[in-house]
C-alpha cells in the first residue's frame, strides 16, 4: 500500500472515531426526569413516592427527606429503552446522612443496574430487578478499606477470568463522602466494564439469567436509591451499535 493510501485509510480511522465520540448524549437533561421511568418497592411503576428521585441545582438527586424512616423503599430509575451496546459515564457522590432505619450494609451505597429485564416485570414489592449491578460505594469515616465500581451479579452467572461466579467481585478503593467520583460502564457484546476515574474496576461477560439461564447481554440501565442521599450528574450515552 502507498504512502497516499496510507494516509488515507489513516484518516478514515480518525474521523471515524471523531464522529463516534460526538455521538455521546445526555440522558438527564438538568431539569426533570424526562427519558426514566421510577419504580419504588411497594409503589407502581411510574410513581415517585416522597420524591425520592428529583432534579436539585442541575443534578439528579435522591433522597428520602421526606419520610422519617426508610421503611424498605429500595427504588431504581429506569431508562426509557433497553440497551445492548454502549458506553455510559456519570459522576456520583454520596451526601448528608443516610435516613433512619437504613440497612447497615446500604450506607453510602448506590449502584448502576446493568442489563436489567424490563421494569414492567417487576412486582409491587419487589426490591430489585433481575439484573447485574455494578455497586457504587463511599468511604467510611474511620478509614476502614472499602471498594467501589464492584460487580455485584445479584445470584446471576457471569464469567470473570474465565470461570463462572455468581459471588460479588471487589473493585478500587472508594472514595470520602461529597467527592464527585468519575464513573464508565461499557457493555458490550456480552462483555461488561467498569471504570472508576479512568481504572479499570473489573471485566466480566456472559452474563446470564438465575431464573431460567438465558443470556443478559442487554436490557435496561437503572440507577438506585438505597437509602444514602447521593447525587449524580453529567449523564452521558454513547451508542455503540
Amino acid at each position: 500500500m502507498g504512502n497516499k493510501s496510507l494516509l488515507l485509510a489513516f484518516g478514515v480511522v480518525v474521523c471515524c472515531l471523531s464522529f463516534a465520540e460526538e455521538q455521546w448524549t445526555n440522558v438527564f437533561n438538568g431539569q426533570s426526569l424526562d427519558g426514566w421511568t421510577p419504580k419504588v418497592k411497594g409503589s407502581l411503576l411510574g410513581e415517585n413516592p416522597g420524591n425520592i428521585f428529583r432534579v436539585e441545582d442541575g443534578m439528579l438527586s435522591i433522597s428520602y427527606d421526606e419520610f422519617e424512616e426508610f421503611g424498605g423503599r429500595f427504588g431504581h430509575l429506569f431508562i426509557d429503552r433497553p440497551l445492548t451496546n454502549y458506553r455510559f459515564r456519570c459522576e456520583y457522590r454520596f451526601v448528608g446522612e443516610q435516613i433512619s432505619k437504613g440497612p447497615g450494609w446500604a450506607y453510602r451505597n448506590n449502584g448502576i443496574m446493568v442489563c436489567c429485564k424490563a421494569p414492567e416485570m417487576m412486582k409491587l414489592k419487589q426490591s430489585f430487578p433481575e439484573c447485574i449491578e455494578i455497586q457504587l460505594l463511599g468511604a467510611f469515616e474511620d478509614g476502614k478499606a472499602r471498594t467501589t465500581g464492584n460487580l455485584l451479579p445479584l445470584k446471576n452467572s457471569i464469567d470473570v477470568n474465565g470461570e463462572t461466579t455468581t459471588r460479588d467481585v471487589p473493585g478500587c478503593p472508594s472514595l470520602p463522602l461529597g467527592e464527585w467520583v468519575e464513573s464508565e460502564t461499557v457493555v458490550s457484546n456480552g462483555v461488561i466494564q467498569q471504570y472508576i476515574n479512568g481504572t479499570l474496576t473489573f471485566e466480566a461477560s456472559n452474563p446470564r439469567s438465575k431464573t431460567d439461564g438465558a443470556s443478559m447481554a442487554s436490557g435496561y440501565l437503572a440507577l438506585q436509591a438505597e437509602s444514602h442521599p447521593t447525587q449524580f450528574r453529567k449523564l452521558e450515552l454513547l451508542e455503540l451499535d
